[in-house]
């Protein structure tokens, strides 16, 4: 598997997770507001802040027609205009320098999500270290080799894909030499349920697919994101939002900074924790195996006494002999006068 590395940033299991805020529309239309973003999700930890590149005609068009609105029951977006919420939602592609600029002013790596290939050519224009391949994406072949000629790195989400869907768009990566791929798991609904993030589905695409994997998390809260570090993910992407009250079309499931801040922690956390495959004690740890239980003479005793069971017993500490001589101690006699609470040693019997 090829080591991702994005401006010093290396992407791998045996690295601290890559955390991603998704900035999406939660800009609400304001440069101004787009670069507190920045600057929030720098302080916060994550390695990196990513936009959205598209425009509302470059997405959809323009028709009243039932295909062109939302009609899902639940949907945060229900009766809405396709056009209207990409127009609301976009980032206007004159801000993508200031946001990129800002961004690395302040030691984050700043990316985009391309939606055709005019967008492609301008990120290249902007020297975007990586690129994202949105869910909905998957399908579009053409697109996706467009952005796999670049050479960069490319992080894709695999919502809704079944395994084919999969295997064509990282056949399709694959074929033009680029081998930097990191798959997501992603439940494409928002905000999405732990019970529907199937989580184990993780290390299956690793194995699968022979790459880095992670996850796209519309969860709400953290917990979720640990437990894909538990399970293998180098990737962590969650939306990212000042306020989820200022609104904006996904904030109702994204992080605000305190969160995103807890969520850099517990992740790193969670990484740390899984080690390696290690048995017996720790260098940590050597320290305590005094207080293991042992054998102690728990009784004065004269030389050649009998041990019996009143005479010796496992107790803490450990500078006895182990507990599992007990049985064949028992009938034996002391060679030297004991007293109570002196270890058993071998040269006592």
């Amino acid at each position: 598997m090829k080591l991702i590395e994005i401006n010093e940033q290396k992407i791998g299991a045996g690295y601290a997770p890559f955390l991603v805020a998704e900035m999406s529309g939660n800009h609400n239309q304001s440069i101004e507001r787009a670069l507190e973003i920045v600057e929030a999700a720098a302080q916060t930890g994550v390695h990196a802040i990513k936009i959205q590149t598209y425009t509302a005609d470059t997405m959809t068009i323009h028709a009243n027609r039932d295909d062109f609105f939302v009609r899902d029951e639940g949907s945060l977006w229900k009766n809405q205009s396709l056009y209207e919420l990409y127009q609301k939602a976009h980032t206007p592609w004159e801000w993508h320098d200031p946001i990129f600029h800002r961004a690395n002013e302040l030691g984050l790596i700043a990316f985009s999500t391309p939606f055709d290939h005019n967008a492609v050519d301008f990120l290249e224009r902007l020297n975007a270290p990586l690129y994202k391949i949105a869910s909905f994406e998957v399908v579009d072949l053409p697109l996706i080799k467009r952005i796999a000629q670049t050479g960069k790195p490319i992080i894709m989400s695999t919502g809704m894909a079944t395994v084919a869907e999969i295997d064509e768009a990282v056949r399709t990566i694959r074929a033009v030499g680029n081998e930097q791929i990191t798959l997501l798991k992603c439940t494409s609904t928002y905000p999405a349920s732990p019970e529907n993030s199937n989580l184990h589905t993780i290390p299956h695409l690793k194995k699968l697919f022979g790459c880095e994997v992670g996850l796209s998390d519309h969860t709400l809260g953290i917990g979720v994101a640990v437990a894909a570090v538990a399970l293998g993910a180098t990737v962590i992407e969650k939306h990212f939002t000042l306020n989820r009250a200022d609104g904006g079309v996904d904030a109702a499931f994204s992080m605000e900074p305190h969160e995103m801040k807890m969520l850099v922690e517990e992740t790193h956390r969670a990484w740390q924790a899984l080690g390696k495959v290690h048995y017996g004690p720790t260098e940590a740890e050597k320290k305590s195996l005094v207080y293991r239980r042992s054998l102690y003479f728990v009784k004065d005793m004269e030389v050649g006494e009998v041990i019996t069971p009143e005479a010796i017993r496992s107790i803490r500490p450990g500078y006895g002999l182990p507990p599992k001589y007990y049985d064949v101690l028992l009938g034996k006699r002391v060679r030297c006068a004991v007293e109570k609470g002196d270890p058993v040693r071998w040269d006592m019997i």
